[in-house]
């Protein structure tokens, strides 16, 4: 199984040095800046990618922290988030994901999912044993499993194993702002200092329009 980025690093954040400012963000440092940017959704807007995994404890970790800094992002930022397909569980909760996003149920069931495989021991490794969890949670078993199987969702799974690749990601989790440039609670120092690397770099996309 792939390593979670850093994970060790959330123990001794103290050793990172977090009093550094905004202005001291540098290419190299906090972030990467790909040297191949990859084409984002939708190109009147900033995009801000997020790559997880459900069965990552930094990913289920970081949930808190991202999601109050998601519902305040104005109106020309673009969030997504993408899935990790590093082969085996990583794919099959990839793909659950894609398929409840598709469905339009993802938002009213991710906590869910990740305080399933976190807090209730369960390991949700096969579409059925998704599919019986789900439907405790208001999503139809037979949508669902039409649905995941589908060939709209397998296109997506994919994409997103492309995209992965295309950002050169080796480990979760990880934000991505324009297909540009790519970091991680390691790199950036922290889970918020992490946010605090996106807002500069939303910033520095807008200023250079």
């Amino acid at each position: 199984m792939r390593k979670f980025i850093l994970g060790a690093f959330l123990a001794s954040a103290g050793l990172f040095g977090l009093s550094a400012h905004a202005a001291d963000f540098q290419a190299g440092k906090e972030y990467v800046e790909l040297s191949s940017p990859v084409a984002v959704a939708e190109p009147g807007k900033i995009e801000v990618v997020e790559l997880f995994w459900y069965g990552c404890p930094h990913c289920y970790q970081f949930e808190p922290v991202i999601n109050p800094w998601v519902e305040k992002l104005p109106e020309d930022v673009d969030f997504k988030r993408i899935p990790a397909m590093f082969g085996g569980i990583w794919n099959l909760h990839g793909q659950m994901f894609i398929a409840l996003e598709t469905l339009g149920v993802e938002h009213s069931v991710h906590n869910a999912v990740f305080s399933a495989l976190h807090n209730e021991g369960k390991k949700l490794a096969t579409p059925d044993d998704m599919a019986d969890f789900l439907a405790g949670h208001g999503v139809d078993k037979a949508a669902f499993l039409k649905t995941y199987n589908s060939f709209g969702v397998k296109s997506r799974v994919e994409q997103a194993k492309k995209l992965g690749m295309a950002y050169q990601i080796t480990g979760v989790p990880v934000l991505v702002v324009n297909g540009k440039y790519r970091f991680d609670l390691g790199s950036s120092g922290g889970a918020e200092r992490t946010l605090e690397v996106a807002d500069f770099l939303i910033e520095k996309e807008r200023a250079s329009r």
